[in-house]
């Protein structure tokens, strides 16, 4: 049987980082590759609505929220079955409102509300994929890949500037000496940092992906791990690994296409940011989700997925806006 190109795409935005492979389909559950170019549109959206402090959901009366879809564009080129390489190029739409205080030095705080929409292009990202394991016979085969790239500040980072801004003031209001959370100063569980389309920073990126099939049969896991920097503004995102992935089966194997199905479970933990060299205990997180996937395939050159995750658990730091589900989808085709 012929299968398309397998794109396996690494992508890092500020709200949270997306999956290892930005589009699951049929040919990454087997593991197989094929040389030439592939182009891929994906995206992904995720409503963080549901207010927590420390791991427990809250009601406030007015509560902040914050709608994030990103639509990754991504162009890859696989120069063999065992090397390839993929550039990813993200917009990110971010729709929100949040009440927070405004410091200045000169006169009290002020409480605003700030309702809109986000819009640019996010930090993209260049990755290299090596098999470093291929075994493929008729009835199973097994693939074992590790990636690894950069991604590059090429997103708008104003707003890490604002808030770092105003924990400078804020810090320079307190008397001297005084211990307190770089990210104290805001009341809001939609932080500026959260609607950056950049981070304004070089992150190093890592993985492993491990693919498996025997004949209808197939289970895959992705292993990512993001290595952040201080972003020119002071400000610098956690470190972040995300282990994903789940068995499977071919519902319909055919030829001309398949169809398959994926339980697909997601671990995320996320650490605590920094701001100025100074940890946030406000940041951060732990999740569990668990979701369906679709795969679908057809001929040699076109494929597609959907997929869905709902949250098991989620333990977060402080008061923070978490993800009521993640959705996503895409689309691939082979040259």
């Amino acid at each position: 049987m012929k299968f398309i190109l397998s794109v396996l795409v690494l992508v890092s935005v500020t709200v949270e980082a997306c999956d290892l492979c930005a589009v699951y389909r049929a040919a990454d559950a087997r593991g197989e590759t094929g040389a030439g170019f592939g182009l891929t549109v994906a995206e992904q959206y995720i409503p963080y609505r549901t207010s927590q402090f420390n791991g427990e959901e809250v009601h406030p009366a007015n509560p902040d929220w914050l709608d994030s879809s990103i639509t990754h564009f991504v162009l890859g080129y696989n120069v063999s079955s065992r090397f390839g390489v993929s550039l990813n190029v993200p917009l990110v739409v971010q729709q929100f409102k949040r009440t927070d205080l405004r410091y200045s030095l000169t006169a009290p705080p002020v409480v605003f509300t700030e309702q809109g929409t986000e819009t640019g292009l996010g930090d993209m990202s260049l990755i290299g994929r090596l098999a470093v394991f291929q075994k493929m016979e008729m009835e199973y085969g097994i693939v074992v890949n590790v990636l690894g790239g950069v991604k590059f500040p090429t997103g708008n980072d104003e707003r890490l500037d604002d808030e770092v801004e105003q924990t400078e003031i804020f810090t320079a209001l307190l008397p001297p000496g005084t211990p307190h959370d770089p990210l104290s100063h805001s009341i809001s569980s939609v932080h500026q940092h959260n609607i950056s389309p950049g981070s304004g920073s070089y992150d190093g990126i890592f993985g492993l992906t491990m693919n498996g099939n025997w004949n209808r049969c197939f289970l895959n896991v992705q292993i990512q791990y993001y290595l952040r920097s201080e972003g020119r503004s002071g400000f610098k995102y956690g470190n972040e690994l995300m282990v994903s992935g789940g068995p499977g089966i071919f519902v319909l194997l055919d030829k001309a296409y398949t169809l398959s199905l994926q339980a697909f479970a997601l671990y995320d933990n996320m650490a605590e940011d920094e701001v100025l060299g100074v940890t946030s205990t406000a940041t951060g997180l732990t999740a569990w989700y668990l979701g369906p996937v679709v795969n679908f395939t057809w001929g040699g050159r076109l494929s597609a997925n959907v997929g869905a995750e709902f949250p098991l658990s989620i333990d977060n730091n402080g008061y923070q806006s978490v993800p009521d589900y993640r959705l996503h989808g895409g689309i691939s085709w082979r040259f």
